[in-house]
């Protein structure tokens, strides 16, 4: 199974997700695409078993991902001060992938119905819905 954690600005989202998921999965190997190298580091730094840079990464392993998961930015062009371009933004919806999108208001975009979770439960969510879609 190809799981896919796509970040960007600092990557801090994304290495949380990573090191959340590796320490219930610890086998588990995930691809860490960064919209920038210092994201990219972070994921890195997280345990993330594979790792690229840039749109065409993000292009690339959208088409044969199992589950996307990053923050609901990745798919909002220009979002992240410009980091994710239309390109990334078509790859990623367009993947047959599940997604599991984590809301942050930063990006311009504001889910309702989201309640009040901090950041840290959001992610706790997003990661149970990852545990369950991998069946361990």
């Amino acid at each position: 199974m190809k799981i896919v954690v796509i970040d960007g600005q600092g990557g801090k989202m994304g290495s949380t997700i990573i090191a959340k998921t590796i320490n219930r999965i610890p086998d588990l190997e995930i691809y860490a695409i960064g919209t920038n190298s210092m994201a990219t580091a972070a994921m890195i730094k997280a345990g993330a078993k594979y790792s690229a840079t840039g749109e065409n990464p993000v292009v690339v392993n959208s088409k044969d991902a199992d589950i996307i998961i990053g923050p609901i930015g990745i798919i909002n062009v220009n979002s992240y001060l410009g980091e994710i371009s239309a390109s990334m933004v078509l790859a990623i919806t367009s993947s047959s992938a599940r997604k599991i999108l984590i809301p942050y208001s930063k990006c311009n975009v504001f889910v309702a119905g989201t309640g009040n979770d901090s950041m840290d439960e959001l992610m706790n969510k997003a990661i149970d819905e990852l545990v369950r879609c991998i069946g361990k």
